[in-house]
C-alpha cells in the first residue's frame, strides 16, 4: 500500500488529526545526515515533476509580462530587454536574465473574474459545479506519475504556503499535503527523542491490537494503518527535503530570505527527491488601490528573487528538462488603471509563464492589442494551458477519469494544446 492510500472511510482531515495527535504523543524532529544526496541517487534520471507558482489574488500581468509603454493603460513602468525574445517589466531583473527557459502565453482569455471561481478554475480546467468536485493540476500530476515512485516516502503532491485546490473524485491519496516554508507541518509540532517516540507508538500498537481482537468491524484495523503510515512518514529520511535551513547560505541568498523564496528552494529540494507535483504560493496580488506601489516595493522584488533563483538553480542542476514551472494567478487585472491607483478584476486578456520540461523556451505566444483589453490572436483558456503543461511532463491527454457519480471526466476538461510552446 502507498503511503497515503488511505483506508476506506478515513480522511485527509483524518490522518492529520493523527499527525497531530502522534506529536502530542512525542513524535520527534529526527535528525538525518547527507539523507537527501544518499536517495537522491536512487531516483531516475527521467523523472518528470511540476512546480506551479500559484500568485494568489490576480496579478496586474500587464505590470509584468505585456507592458504598454506610451498608452495610458501603461502605467510608470518601464520594459526591458530579457535573454528570451520579449521585453518584461523592469522590476524583474532577475527573471529576465533567465527568460531564456521560460516562454509567456500572452493571450490567456479565461471565463471566471472571481476569486474563488477562478482559483478552483485555473486550478482545474472546469468551472466550479455543484454535482462533482474536480481534481486540482497537483491532484492529476501525482495521479499519473506517483505510482509508479515506489522509492518515494513523502507525498506526492505538495502545497507550500498555501492549501491549493483538493484532489476531487481522485481521492484523498493524493491531496496536497500543507507545509508552511519552514517545512512545518500545518497543525503538526515536533520536537521530542527518538526512544520516547518508540515507547509512546509501541503502547498505542498494543491498545490498537486489543481493540481489533474485539471484532468490531474494519474501522479498528484501518485507524490502526494511518497510525503506521503517520509513523513511517515521520520517520521517513526523505522527509529531508522539507529542511531548507540544511543548504548552503550562499544558496538560501540565491532564492531570497522570505516565505516565497524558502518555499521555492523547498520546491527544488523536493522535485530532486522525487515529489511529481509541488506548488508554492504568494499571495497578495489583489491591488484595487495602489498597485504600481505595491508591486514595486513588494510584490516584484520578492517574486523576481525566488523565481530567478529557482530557474537558475534547476537549469544548473541539470532538472530543468524534466521538470515544468508554471506561474499564473486566477486571473490578470484591468488594462485600465482606477481611480485609486489600482486595477481590478480581468478575465479577457492576461498572461501566463511556462518554462521547462518540454516547452519551447524564450518565447511569446499571442498578442493583446495597444491598450491591452482585448486578445488579437488565439486565445487560450485554463484548460488548454493545463493540457499544455501535463503534455509537456509526459502525461497523455488521452487519459480518461470516472467521477464519482459515474460520469467519464476528460483529463484537463479536454484543453487543446498551445501548439506554439512546442518545437
Amino acid at each position: 500500500m502507498n503511503l497515503f492510500d488511505t483506508p476506506t472511510g478515513m480522511t485527509r482531515r483524518h490522518f492529520v488529526k493523527h499527525l497531530a495527535g502522534a506529536s502530542a504523543l512525542a513524535l520527534p524532529a529526527i535528525q538525518f545526515t547527507n539523507a537527501l544526496a544518499a536517495n537522491a541517487k536512487t531516483l531516475k534520471k527521467n523523472q518528470k515533476a511540476a512546480i506551479l507558482l500559484w500568485m494568489g489574488g490576480g496579478p496586474a500581468t500587464i505590470d509584468l509580462w505585456d507592458l504598454k509603454p506610451g498608452n495610458p493603460n501603461g502605467g510608470p513602468f518601464k520594459a526591458i530587454a530579457t535573454t528570451g525574445d520579449m521585453q518584461i517589466s523592469e522590476h524583474l531583473p532577475l527573471v529576465a536574465k533567465q527568460m531564456k527557459h521560460l516562454s509567456i502565453v500572452r493571450s490567456m482569455s479565461t471565463r471566471e473574474a472571481d476569486h474563488d471561481r477562478g482559483r478552483y478554475y485555473m486550478h482545474t480546467g472546469y468551472v466550479p459545479n455543484p454535482n462533482v468536485e474536480h481534481p486540482s493540476y497537483g491532484s492529476v500530476v501525482a495521479h499519473e506519475l506517483a505510482t509508479s515512485r515506489k522509492e518515494l516516502e513523502i507525498p506526492p503532491f505538495v502545497s507550500i504556503g498555501g492549501g491549493s485546490v483538493g484532489p476531487g473524485f481522485l481521492g484523498m491519496t493524493f491531496a496536497p499535503f500543507v507545509v508552511n516554508s519552514n517545512g512545518q507541518i500545518k497543525d503538526l509540532a515536533m520536537g521530542i527523542d527518538a526512544m520516547r517516540v518508540d515507547q509512546r507508538m509501541q503502547l498505542l500498537a498494543s491498545l490498537e491490537s486489543g481493540f481489533i481482537k474485539t471484532e468490531r468491524g474494519s474501522s479498528a484495523d484501518e485507524h490502526a494503518k494511518v497510525l503506521d503510515k503517520t509513523y513511517d512518514l515521520m520517520t521517513s529520511k526523505q522527509m529531508d527535503a522539507f529542511k531548507v535551513a540544511k543548504e548552503s547560505q550562499q544558496t538560501r541568498d540565491l532564492y531570497g530570505n522570505t516565505n516565497f523564496g524558502r518555499g521555492c528552494l523547498m520546491a527544488r529540494r523536493l522535485v530532486e527527491q522525487g515529489v511529481p507535483f509541488v506548488e508554492v504560493d504568494l499571495g497578495g496580488w489583489d491591488t484595487h488601490s495602489g498597485n504600481f506601489t505595491t508591486l514595486q516595493n513588494t510584490k516584484l522584488p520578492e517574486l523576481d528573487k525566488a523565481m530567478g533563483g529557482l530557474v537558475a538553480d534547476l537549469a544548473q542542476r541539470g532538472l530543468l528538462d524534466t521538470t515544468a514551472i508554471i506561474w499564473m494567478g486566477e486571473f490578470g487585472r484591468t488594462p485600465r488603471i482606477n481611480g485609486n491607483a489600482g486595477r481590478d478584476h480581468w478575465a479577457r486578456s492576461w498572461s501566463a509563464v511556462v518554462g521547462g520540461a518540454g516547452f519551447k523556451r524564450g518565447i511569446t505566444v499571442g498578442a493583446t492589442n495597444e491598450d491591452g483589453t482585448q486578445v488579437t490572436t488565439d486565445p487560450y483558456t485554463s484548460e488548454d494551458l493545463m493540457a499544455s503543461v501535463l503534455h509537456s511532463i509526459g502525461i497523455s491527454l488521452d487519459t480518461r477519469f470516472t467521477a464519482r457519480n459515474g460520469r467519464p471526466m476528460k483529463i484537463a476538461n479536454g484543453g487543446r494544446l498551445i501548439k506554439e510552446l512546442f518545437a
